[in-house]
């Protein structure tokens, strides 16, 4: 590998490790036009995040926790119900749902599991970016392009140049250079403002002719007297293109000037840098040469490493299918030897035999009381024969004598 692509190499990491910082900043600007800071900041009483929260680790637990709280609210916004986290729950069930509900939503996830449990990096930063955009989808959320302000000229504004006013501005920079650069600023003069003099002059001389018994030296003498106490200031106008024209010159010359020696210390760091890579990769092949018996055996060791893992993976499955069974036996002896108990328990005991004499006993008792109503009721009914029997031999007789 050159020097250059080296460096090109070295270019493209540092341009990937800003970038995850921009897409922080820019996740932050998403969320806020969602309006997270009252729906879901101010609802969970949580901190609002800063502009690196997520592309720095900082603290674990807290940062996956408010990966999952964030991650659920940007899934209801999608329109999916999702339970909201706690900070007890199982992380490995909290990813599991969360990555079914971006294959709900269409989201592709193409990375494992465990590259969330952190809460922070490229990883969780790409699952918050697809659900806020999907957000947008949702809530028909568009971007368009911005549209610079159009500078309105008032074209209505028009100076006349009077060549009898007209200002030597090379002459009273070279006064001011000579030291009148202390001037009361109240005696400062403007060049719009000599403008605008000069515009109003104009419409005057033009509606009369002002006669005045002043000559010409004298005004000489007068302008002379002045001309040391005026200062022009320019106003600086940012939307002017001639003060950008000389910013870039500016600019132009600078770099001119420093790049002679920047790219001469510039190839001197390539050439250090070149010298310094020959030198490591000579570095390199030699400990390879040296570490490469060691470097073998260790290969070897590790493939032995290996093969007895398997073996002890095998042996461990069949351990572990003797275990259980070993326990189901042991519920089951547990069981019997319970049943069994319960059985001698009911052996043993005389409770049974006592209620069954006293059963008899009252049996008996009931019986001879029915004995002795089946006698009352015998008697009675051999009593009322016996009088029936009566009445009719005396009927009969009374019916003889008749």
């Amino acid at each position: 590998m050159t020097a250059e692509t080296s460096r090109q190499q070295q270019n493209n990491d540092e341009g990937q490790g800003f970038q995850i910082f921009m897409t922080m900043e820019n996740l932050i600007d998403k969320l806020k036009l969602l309006d997270y800071e009252e729906e879901f900041i101010k609802v969970l009483k949580m901190r609002p995040l800063n502009r690196h929260y997520f592309a720095l680790q900082s603290n674990t637990g807290e940062q996956f926790f408010m990966f999952a709280a964030l991650s659920a609210w940007l899934i209801r916004k999608c329109g999916i119900s999702f339970k909201q986290p706690e900070e007890d729950d199982d992380p490995n069930s909290t990813i599991a749902s969360i990555l079914d509900a971006l294959r709900n939503l269409g989201i592709p996830v193409d990375f494992s599991p465990n590259k969330l449990k952190k809460g922070s990096g490229v990883y969780a930063l790409q699952c918050l970016n697809s659900l806020v955009e999907k957000a947008f989808t949702v809530k028909n959320i568009t971007f368009k392009k911005p549209v610079p302000p159009v500078e309105q000229f008032d074209s209505t504004q028009t100076f006349d140049e009077d060549e009898d006013l007209e200002l030597d501005i090379d002459r009273i920079e070279e006064d001011m250079a000579l030291g009148v650069s202390d001037v009361d600023e109240d005696n400062e003069l403007d060049v719009d403002d000599l403008y605008l003099a000069s515009a109003f002059m104009e419409t005057t001389r033009a509606e009369e002719i002002i006669e005045t018994d002043v000559t010409a030296e004298a005004w000489n003498l007068e302008l002379e007297k002045v001309v040391p106490m005026l200062k022009v200031s320019i106003k600086s106008n940012n939307t002017d293109w001639r003060s950008h024209l000389e910013l870039m010159k500016h600019h132009q010359s600078e770099i001119h000037q420093i790049s002679g020696t920047v790219s001469s210390e510039l190839k001197k760091f390539g050439y250090e840098i070149e010298e310094t890579m020959r030198k490591v990769s000579k570095r390199e092949k030699l400990l390879n040469s040296q570490f490469e018996q060691l470097l073998s055996q260790y290969r070897t060791l590790q493939e032995e490493l290996s093969l007895v893992n398997d073996k002890y993976r095998e042996v461990n499955v069949g351990v572990v299918e003797r275990q259980k069974i070993l326990n189901q036996i042991s519920e089951n002896l547990e069981s019997t030897k319970q049943e069994m108990e319960e059985r001698g328990a009911t052996m043993s005991d005389g409770s049974p035999l006592v209620h069954i004499k006293k059963a008899i006993k009252d049996i008996k008792k009931e019986i001879c009381e029915m004995d002795i109503s089946i006698a009352v009721a015998e008697h009675s009914i051999v009593e009322t024969k016996l009088r029936e029997k009566s009445l009719q031999t005396h009927l009969v007789r009374t019916s003889g004598m008749n």
